[in-house]
């Protein structure tokens, strides 16, 4: 067997609009997403610039903003959230709240007439989430699910292997996200503010990712759940969801989330001609691509971007030119139904049919072809 690389140059990328001419967003929620990952990305983004800062904690948001250029005057309270109405400089919401606060704040910014970017999952639950996607449209503003998966180079090399035939015919996939939640505590893990367990917060990842690398939608799910018995961890949502997929064009994927093992983060593809494996598949940082045949093994190297600052980029990119972003709403709530379906397959103990979708990509906007393919 040997082994190959294939090395991707860093083309030369356009120079970045100047600050004041970028889309401004007001950040909703200063936890650890958005003090390690959204406030360097908003640093690096092209198109893209921290406006404001929105907290329940005032002191933190008073230094967060002054720490990140900006003055006292754009730190906000929630109590204070629709002020940001007059700001002709923040044309966005981010909200990084907890999943049940998505859909208080979203119907707050549409009123305002602001866009929403909002974490995934795109609410606590289906109800939730059809309410944000119609008060959007009611207001003509913008939703756009932050799925970071659908806009780096390394899933999209992978869906381009798959969708141009390189493995062959798609037969199988396998996908694990688990990792350890040890404190009973976090908000994660509190039916009250997640309304779910690992499925809302890891194991969308293998279900989203999926469906964008076939860019089909499922026909049938089956699944279970699983908590450890007398775990206080587990009291309010499941530790473990382990769960099949069908798809029209006869793939089978098998997923696997869970609260209560160890650091797992993988995807494997295998096609009649192939094998396509993502380890890790859904970090922020050091993902690797490898394709394995019988003869060779090779690996796929690509430039390390930024994860949140290409979604991000991509969601201004939407709001100056009039784009549906490519993970809008309607994602997001696909999303919501399909999990929907996976919790009644494991209440009941039987497969569920879902509706039978033909069309690719059915969901998604346009293609991040300008603000994100190009540079990669």
């Amino acid at each position: 067997m040997t082994h190959q690389n294939t090395a991707e140059r860093k083309d030369l990328q356009p120079l970045p609009k100047p600050k004041k001419e970028q889309v401004g967003y007001a950040v909703l929620g200063i936890g650890t997403l958005t003090i390690d990952e959204l406030l360097p990305a908003f640093a690096v983004g092209q198109r893209s610039k921290l406006a404001a800062v929105v907290s329940d904690d005032h002191e933190k948001a008073v230094a967060t903003a002054l720490a990140y250029g900006l003055t006292e005057a754009d730190a906000y309270d929630y109590d204070r959230f629709e002020e940001l109405q007059s700001r002709a400089d923040v044309h966005a919401v981010y909200i990084v709240l907890p999943n049940t606060l998505h859909r208080e704040y979203t119907e707050r910014a549409a009123k305002i007439g602001k866009h929403v970017l909002s974490e995934k999952p795109l609410a606590g639950n289906l109800e939730d989430a059809e309410a944000m996607v119609r008060v959007c449209a009611e207001h003509g503003v913008k939703l756009m699910t932050a799925y970071r998966c659908q806009y780096t180079p390394h899933h999209w090399r992978a869906r381009d292997l798959i969708q141009n035939g390189d493995l062959g015919r798609i037969k199988l996939i396998h996908s694990v996200n688990v990792q350890l939640e040890t404190d009973p505590d976090q908000w994660r893990l509190k039916d009250k503010l997640a309304g779910g367990g690992s499925l809302l917060d890891v194991g969308l990842y293998c279900l989203n990712t999926i469906r964008f690398l076939l860019a089909e939608e499922p026909s049938e799910v089956y699944a279970q759940t699983y908590s450890t018995p007398d775990d206080d961890r587990f009291k309010e949502v499941e530790e473990t969801v382990a769960w099949q997929m069908t798809f029209p064009s006869g793939v089978i994927a098998q997923c696997i989330c869970s609260y209560g093992a160890s650091h797992t983060r993988s995807l494997d593809v295998f096609g009649t001609d192939a094998r396509l494996t993502l380890d890790p598949a859904f970090d922020y940082t050091d993902l690797r691509l490898n394709v394995q045949t019988p003869e060779t093994v090779t690996e796929h190297r690509l430039p390390e971007m930024d994860q949140f600052a290409l979604e991000i980029d991509h969601f201004s990119a939407c709001i100056e030119e009039d784009r549906q972003p490519f993970t809008p709403g309607e994602e997001g709530l696909q999303d919501q139904k399909l999990m929907a379906a996976i919790y009644q397959s494991a209440r009941e103990g039987r497969p569920v049919k879902l509706e039978r979708i033909e069309k690719k990509d059915a969901f998604r906007g346009s293609l991040p072809n300008q603000d994100f393919a190009e540079r990669a």
